[in-house]
């Protein structure tokens, strides 16, 4: 399929092949499940939801429940104003969720449609019940990415809902990047070991990752609870795990509750993970627990036993700054080194984080690294200058086969495997089960070209 792919990189300002992202929308639709009993909703056409519903689905193997403001001709001509309110009147009757997240689309942006005063109306006269709430973010397809989206919708969750609290209190917030419920629910458990008092929001787990219950629940249980989000203004301070996901909600909640924040990376690989378990600590005046501290140093001894197979391998990394930045950390610390490393979303501050980590692990060896690149790039980079493996979402399994590199899919989204969602990445365990899918899969490449007179022993 990628046979014709040329070495030759040509400089290109008006075209994208194969981006490595996905709109804003989908990053605001998944932010908005994150919250109980939240049904989010799409400010534009019925074929964009239905392709945003989709494509959630498709990664997280579980239904998205997503309303629309359906727009026709008529809507793109005079405005979608009527088409909001009627939705919003159809919702509430029909659906009865405790909050609406609206979202904008590529054609209400360019509509120019006025969310706040449509829905300052709707509240007004009564097509919002009394005890609802609909809570808002502009998404514009044509800018940004799906993180951008996500970013969006969260500082939105704190524009509309949290209310500041003068009360001094000791409990932390944590905004959670872009990633999997099973992260998040990872993240939480982290935080219940150490016996933190927290406010956590978004958040996705028990809301793409139900049981089968033989009961359909169009609200399940999960998600951060309204009257919690509230509460987060009298926070003491918030950490918000990725900056380009999560940045924005601090700084928005600061600016509104005057509750600082600290920007982490997500919580992946040994580095990462220590520097949010010391910043829980530190604020709270905690211990950190022996069963994290042995976490720890079972994914360091992991790292210790398979330093042959991992020690200056090439790798090809792409995703979310969020998870790339984390994960190339993750690599050096491991012994590998990252060759090309790129993301879809837009940011000088992606280069400039990973030129810094690069210089702080000691490496002075030549590397590419680009922001608002896409994969038809990666793919000239590593024909020039072949790795030994490929990192990243679905959609590298093109270039994996054509050049015959092991692939681990990672990030978002991924469409053809399963069980993604359900295993984390982020934590010491996350780690573990990281690398060791790693190791297996260069072990796997490695059984396969063995040569029969050299066959491997069964023990690696």
């Amino acid at each position: 399929m990628l046979h014709h792919t040329p070495d030759e990189i040509s400089e290109r300002h008006a075209l994208k092949v194969n981006p490595a992202k996905t709109c804003q929308p989908i990053g605001a639709m998944y932010a908005a499940l994150g919250v109980h009993g939240c049904l989010p909703h799409s400010h534009g056409s019925q074929g964009c939801c239905s392709y945003h519903r989709s494509h959630l689905t498709r990664h997280y193997k579980e239904p998205v429940m997503a309303s629309t403001s359906s727009f026709t001709e008529g809507a793109s001509v005079f405005g979608g104003g009527p088409n909001l309110r009627q939705s919003l009147k159809t919702i509430f009757q029909v659906y009865n969720p405790d909050i609406v997240a609206v979202h904008t689309t590529c054609l209400s942006e360019t509509i120019g449609d006025d969310l706040p005063s449509i829905i300052k109306s709707a509240v007004e006269d009564k097509t919002v019940p009394e005890g609802k709430h609909v809570i808002h973010c502009n998404t514009p397809s044509y800018v940004g990415s799906h993180v951008t989206g996500y970013s969006n919708m969260a500082a939105g969750i704190v524009k509309c809902l949290c209310e500041k609290d003068e009360t001094e209190s000791k409990r932390i917030n944590v905004i959670p990047g872009f990633t999997d419920p099973s992260d998040m629910r990872k993240i939480k458990g982290m935080l219940k070991e150490m016996k933190a008092d927290f406010i956590m929001f978004p958040d996705t787990s028990g809301v793409l990752d139900t049981p089968q219950t033989a009961e359909y629940k169009m609200y399940p249980d999960g998600g951060a609870k309204i009257s919690d989000i509230m509460r987060a203004g009298g926070s003491s301070l918030s950490l918000c795990l990725g900056k380009w996901s999560s940045e924005a909600a601090g700084v928005e909640l600061e600016k509104k509750c005057s509750v600082p924040f600290r920007v982490l990376d997500l919580p992946i690989g040994v580095l990462a993970t220590d520097r949010f378990v010391e910043a829980v600590s530190q604020e709270l005046g905690l211990p950190v627990p022996k069963s994290i501290r042995d976490e720890r140093g079972k994914l360091v001894d992991m790292l210790t036993d398979y330093q042959q197979y991992l020690y200056k391998k090439k790798v090809a990394i792409f995703g979310d700054p969020d998870t790339v930045i984390p994960m190339t950390e993750f690599l050096l610390s491991a012994g590998m080194m990252p060759k090309h490393i790129i993301t879809g979303t837009p940011g000088k501050a992606f280069e400039k984080r990973i030129d810094s980590m690069m210089k702080e692990h000691g490496h002075d060896y030549e590397y590419n690294c680009s922001n608002s690149a896409d994969l038809f790039y990666l793919h000239q980079l590593i024909k020039k200058e072949p790795v030994d493996l490929l990192i990243g979402n679905t959609y590298g399994k093109y270039i994996a086969a054509e050049e015959n590199i092991p692939f681990v899919r990672f990030g978002f989204p991924i469409l053809d495997r399963v069980g993604h969602s359900h295993f984390p990445k982020a934590g010491y365990m996350g780690g573990m089960h990281f690398i060791s899918g790693v190791i297996n899969t260069l072990l796997d490449k490695m059984d396969r070209e063995t040569p029969e007179d050299m066959t491997m022993e069964l023990v690696a």
